[in-house]
């Protein structure tokens, strides 16, 4: 059963069959030929997988991101990191880097952040007299801060996967995606200096003031949830409803949202909704299937043998899921690896909120690396130039990324100080 559901997952994926489909009919066949299974068990396994109100956060979460991203309000953002960093050297950069941390506080999403700010930033970067290859990966290597930064669709999924508290993990987030966001900088820093880079003029006191009221509306989104959910004024699932309803009326005070633009993020909404929920199905009855022929237990003894001190498995997550993030989406990975990897992290004693740091912080530095690099192309796309220049470009944020995740591995106090400040020790 086991070596039906393998063959068959791989010959999918090598045809170029969508990942959702590809685990749904690999694991069909595992169950028609492999075991005397009743074949109900098949959409009875995909409704199970679907039938939670928490999942009702992702399409929610994702309009928001969507309204955002095509009402006018990343303008804004742009608008507000070039007042505060313009001034320094290579300031377009610092800005595009602070951007994506103001826009992933929002919309959560690396493709929104790559697309959206890759539009604002790479011509005006090359106008600048930035070279293209560095533009295009400042933005690349930027974007995936935005599934870091809560509230994201990542940490949502990661909390329905292995039951683990959603607020712990928007907290745990915090500090690591501010390390990063600094790493990068540092990155930009050097180079700015090593190859004098351009500085923007500064910015008036009157332009950054106006510049944060325009921004403002934007800024509070994702502060409003965060405590909005801490003091038990509404859930998760609930604050993603909230969120949608205050990005439209931002965009309809703005007056940037009109009734085409809100159409095209219905349809964007929809058809990204519709290609997680098809994953998330699928897994559950991809995890079924491993669970049925015992695969986690074998897989954790197989590792443990290996890997049989935290440390040692952590590291060793590390390389794995990093070379997975190169040929996988963030959530499909999590949704194949998971039955797997955590009940062995468990088993080991590691913490939960710990261990999903370092799967998505790894799973998100994988959006960076062909040959899917899904960020990297867009980025590439946008500055018309090679996927390959634009590899090179992205390497020393690349080294940053590497070194941040071996740290947030090292010290798990990192990702765990702020949750047991604000919640409590679990």
């Amino acid at each position: 059963m086991l070596t039906i559901l393998a063959i068959s997952f791989t010959a999918l994926m090598v045809i170029g069959l969508p990942i959702g489909f590809a685990i749904i009919v690999s694991s069909s066949l595992a169950i028609f030929f492999g075991a005397s299974i009743n074949p109900l068990i098949i959409p009875q396994r995909v409704f199970a997988g679907l039938d939670s109100f928490s999942l009702l956060a992702i399409p929610f979460f994702l309009f928001t991101g969507a309204l955002i991203s095509l009402g006018g309000l990343s303008d804004r953002l742009v608008r507000f990191a070039n007042a505060l960093v313009g001034r320094f050297r290579g300031g377009l950069a610092l800005s595009n880097v602070l951007a994506s941390v103001l826009f992933g506080g929002i919309s959560g999403s690396a493709v929104a952040d790559a697309s959206a700010l890759g539009r604002t930033f790479i011509p005006a970067m090359v106008r600048s007299g930035y070279t293209a290859a560095f533009s295009v990966g400042v933005t690349a290597a930027s974007a995936p801060l935005s599934p870091m930064i809560p509230p994201s669709i990542a940490w949502i999924l990661y909390g329905f996967l292995t039951d683990t508290s959603i607020m712990r993990l928007f907290l745990a987030a915090i500090v690591p995606s501010a390390i990063w966001a600094l790493a990068l900088v540092a990155v930009v820093v050097w180079k700015a200096l090593r190859d004098d880079m351009p500085i923007l003029p500064p910015a008036p006191a009157r332009e950054v003031f106006s510049a944060a009221r325009g921004a403002a509306f934007a800024l509070v989104l994702p502060i409003f949830i965060l405590i909005g959910i801490r003091m038990g004024v509404f859930t998760v699932t609930e604050a993603a409803a909230i969120a949608v309803v205050y990005a439209l009326g931002v965009g309809i005070i703005y007056r940037e949202m009109t009734l085409q633009t809100f159409l095209q993020a219905l349809r964007s909404t929809i058809q990204s909704t519709a290609v997680v929920m098809i994953i998330i199905g699928a897994a559950s009855l991809f995890a079924w299937v491993l669970a049925y022929t015992r695969t986690p237990e074998a897989m954790a003894n197989w590792i443990l043998s290996i890997a049989d001190t935290p440390i040692a498995f952590l590291l060793l997550v590390n390389l794995v899921l990093l070379i997975l993030g190169t040929f996988m989406e963030v959530n499909a990975a999590k949704i194949m690896v998971l039955p797997i990897l955590f009940p062995v992290s468990q088993q080991l004693g590691i913490d939960p909120v710990h261990f999903g740091v370092i799967v998505t912080a790894n799973l998100c530095l994988g959006l960076l690396t062909p040959p899917v690099g899904i960020v990297l192309a867009i980025a590439s796309k946008i500055g018309n130039i090679s996927l390959e220049r634009g590899a090179v470009a992205t390497f020393p944020f690349f080294l940053a990324g590497c070194a941040v995740v071996l740290i947030l591995t090292l010290f798990p106090q990192i990702s765990l100080w702020l949750p047991n400040l604000v919640l409590g020790s679990q």
